[in-house]
């Protein structure tokens, strides 16, 4: 997402036509995950100017749509990949294609993923994320999920919500996301040359950052090791996620001084009366 109601007048200029709205998330960002895609494949002009938007390091790690996923999980979904990679094509190598699975895909489907991604062209990065909690208890279940997505080339994303699930929500964004969200334990282990992570934090920015501490030194390990991780950070919210986002990567650069900083966000003028 790069649109959020909170965030005009605090992270993005007001007013800001719709087709500026990526170009100025990504003076604070270098990376975005594209929900959108899960519900509609967009057009490929659309896709167009999303490229046209943002720099040659920014990426883009965008949801196969709901119906190759979750409806149809995998099986006679030709037509409908061939139009999201066609849509797409305009993001070049800068998209990572992310296969969110439903809860119930569980160990017994492993084979059908991997002959799924396996068809995937290989000039496209492919990132996988289950929520099946017998691949994060059974280590049976995880090696085999592991051996699908190297055959693959493809990296496993957490999505860390164990602090989130530490204590009972106290807002209504939380009670919220405490019934949508999976609950399922914490795993901190990468399989390619780019990890990617997704962390839910708490309303709290105290509880959220303490709960991120872990993350930032698997990330600086992984970064002195060669690799390039993308992280994504989230609050039941989202109100303050820009600028959460870059305090994060601050206290990354703290642990690997020599890490690029984030790009300068272009100043937001405060709101006037006329």
């Amino acid at each position: 997402m790069w649109t959020h109601k909170a965030w005009p007048g605090r992270f993005l200029p007001r007013p800001l036509p719709a087709r500026e709205g990526l170009r100025a998330y990504a003076g604070w960002c270098n990376a975005v995950e594209g929900n959108t895609t899960f519900y509609a494949t967009p057009t490929r002009n659309t896709v167009a100017t999303w490229a046209q938007q943002t720099g040659p390091g920014f990426r883009f790690v965008v949801k196969l749509p709901k119906v190759v996923t979750h409806e149809r999980r995998f099986a006679g979904v030709e037509a409908e990949m061939r139009a999201f990679l066609d849509a797409i094509e305009p993001l070049g190598e800068r998209a990572v294609l992310w296969t969110q699975l439903p809860g119930t895909f569980g160990p017994a489907d492993v084979d059908a993923l991997g002959r799924f991604l396996r068809r995937l062209p290989v000039d496209r990065r492919r990132a996988v994320e289950v929520r099946h909690p017998g691949f994060f208890t059974d280590a049976g279940s995880a090696s085999l999920l592991e051996r699908a997505l190297a055959d693959a080339d493809a990296e496993w994303v957490p999505f860390d919500t164990t602090v989130f699930f530490r204590n009972p929500p106290t807002s209504e964004a939380e009670q919220d996301a405490w019934v949508k969200k999976p609950r399922l334990p914490r795993r901190m282990r990468a399989l390619t040359d780019q990890p990617i992570v997704r962390y839910l934090g708490r309303d709290s920015v105290e509880e959220t950052v303490e709960g991120w501490r872990p993350w930032t030194a698997v990330v600086a390990d992984w970064l002195r090791e060669g690799r390039s991780p993308t992280v994504f950070l989230h609050t039941p919210d989202n109100d303050d996620a820009p600028a959460l986002a870059r305090r994060f990567h601050d206290d990354v650069r703290e642990l690997v001084p020599d890490l690029d900083a984030l790009p300068e966000p272009e100043p937001v003028e405060p709101a006037t009366l006329f």
